[in-house]
């Protein structure tokens, strides 16, 4: 006689049985839409993978040991002849991506693309025997492969390798794009930058420039006696720049953060420490919007130096450019923003009201009447906000509107306004000024630099006006950091202060209109389906 079954054990096996069937049928129905959505090759690729793990062969690869990249081939053996390459008889290994495939008869020529560049390869059925003469007869462009062969030079005098042993790696279940075009949508290009890649020698020539470009600033700084550190992205209050934040939560401490807009103040307070020489390259996140100039998280380098200032920072800027156009580069002339610029010194130095006459006539330095400067801004049709209709940034707005899409060579512009450098120090002569610069090339801003202020009484005051801007409608104002005004207090020496855009030097190195050009992942607006 059968037990009765517990009612629970009987509805929670039934439980069991319907969610099974669920999933199959789940797993049915992908499977379905995924095979909608493939094209022909992408069929014919999947079949193909299929197909190699039926052979024994794992479609996705395993390690694979090489002896040799591209680059080293060609520089070793680029110049010598067949007869001296069949005299040294040179056996290498190497890796790669099929980005072409031809066959004629019993002998099949690829080329494949590593991280150095492009290589011919000589498959001879001769040679590596029929087995694996099929399995490269079945590849496709996009496949990833291994090569163990001879480097040779065909009759053409192309450096090629003959292969011996031909390795299947990985396999490619997408086809490339179209080879002569690759992809032309620029949007594309940023979305699927792997594909750009692979497709584009500009993209990849950019993409290892990049950090040759960072190498060869840290040498330089650490040659300068600067040590490099790290600082906090997350902050509590708004400081070290003008600019919209991102706000994030901090979830244990109940407690509202920012994205860092700068780096600055937490690498002040390491001078008051006494570290005296340090910089930092990290990224930043500014809520605002996005053009071929600008990207809300962006690359930036700040540096201090203990006993220093504007005039240090300028040596120290001029010094570290040409070091990157002479190691990194090598030359000093670049094509950047419609311009041909060059960067042999010594750069121009002008004040930002010397700058302004020039343009226009007026000397800013020598009116000392509000009324005035806001009399020149209507009839320069110069539109101010509320927060704006002050002496320092009526000059900046001047600056802005004649002055700086005309400073193409690179041009050190300093001695700006009170009101717009909160951080920096007065100068002596004129404190309506302070000691500030920043550079520019081809109209654009390359770095800001400060003579640090290191006045506490004064920094209190400064970040105190900030407040009063913000009520009057500046949401980029500072908010007051009373820890660094009390570092401060501690004593902090003179000293002076850059921070650099990293990606729009990039830009200029690589010569590249957009900061997405330089950027292996710019942010980008989501797809519209």
């Amino acid at each position: 006689m059968e037990e009765n079954r517990n009612p629970a054990e009987e509805l929670r096996e039934n439980l069991s049985q319907v969610k099974d069937k669920a999933e199959k049928a789940v797993e049915k129905k992908a499977k379905e839409l995924i095979q909608k959505e493939l094209n022909d090759q992408q069929i014919a690729r999947r079949n193909k993978m299929n197909a190699l793990a039926e052979q024994g062969i794992d479609p996705f690869g395993q390690a694979y040991k090489r002896t040799h990249v591209s680059g080293q081939i060609r520089a070793e053996y680029g110049g010598k002849t067949q007869e001296e390459l069949d005299a040294l008889n040179v056996e290498v290994r190497i890796a790669g991506r099929i980005m072409s495939k031809r066959r004629m008869g019993k002998l099949g020529f690829i080329h494949i693309l590593d991280r150095d560049g492009r290589i011919q390869v000589l498959v001879n059925k001769r040679i590596v025997g029929d087995d694996v003469y099929e399995l490269f007869k079945s590849s496709d462009v996009g496949d990833i492969i291994g090569i163990q062969g001879k480097v040779i030079k065909t009759q053409t005098g192309e450096l090629s390798i003959e292969a011996h042993e031909y390795t299947h790696l990985t396999k490619s279940l997408r086809p490339l794009p179209e080879k002569f075009h690759g992809l032309t949508d620029k949007e594309e290009r940023y979305r699927r930058r792997y594909v750009d890649l692979i497709m584009n020698d500009d993209s990849r020539r950019v993409a290892f420039l990049r950090p040759a470009i960072l190498s060869c600033i840290r040498n330089y700084m650490n040659g300068q006696g600067f040590t490099e550190v790290e600082t906090p992205v997350l902050s509590t209050l708004l400081t070290g720049a003008s600019a919209r934040p991102f706000v994030t939560h901090h979830n244990a401490q109940d407690l509202d953060m920012y994205m860092r807009i700068a780096l600055e103040l937490p690498l002040k307070r390491l001078l008051v420490g006494g570290m005296e020489a340090v910089y930092e390259i990290g990224r930043v996140f500014r809520n605002e919007g996005m053009d071929p100039n600008h990207n809300p998280e962006f690359t930036l380098m700040e540096a201090y130096l203990a006993f220093s200032n504007l005039e240090g920072m300028m040596d120290l800027t001029e010094g570290m450019y040409q070091t990157i156009a002479k190691e990194v580069i090598g030359k000093m002339t670049y094509n950047y923003n419609g311009y041909e610029i060059n960067l042999e010194g010594p750069w121009k130095r002008v004040s930002m009201t010397d700058a302004i006459k020039e343009q226009t006539g007026i000397d800013f330095r020598a009116i000392h009447d509000l009324d005035e400067c806001l009399r020149l801004a209507a009839e320069h049709e110069i539109e101010l906000e509320e927060h704006e209709k002050q002496y320092g940034h009526i000059i900046n707005k001047f600056f802005e509107k004649y002055v700086e899409e005309t400073l193409i060579q690179p041009t050190f512009l300093y001695g700006h306004p009170l009101e717009i450098s909160p951080l920096t120090k007065k100068n002596p002569e004129d404190p309506r000024f302070v000691d500030r610069f920043e550079l520019f090339i081809g109209g654009k801003e390359f770095a800001n630099a400060y003579t640090e202020l290191n006045n506490p009484v004064d920094q209190l005051e400064r970040f105190q006006e900030q407040l009063k801007e913000r009520d009057l409608g500046n949401d980029e104002a500072n908010d007051i950091d009373m820890d660094y005004v009390e570092a401060l207090e501690y004593g902090m020496p003179p000293a002076g202060g850059i921070g650099y855009g990293i990606d729009r030097l990039c830009m200029l190195f690589c010569e590249q209109e957009s900061i997405r050009d330089v950027l292996l992942f710019p942010t980008m607006k989501p797809r519209e389906d």
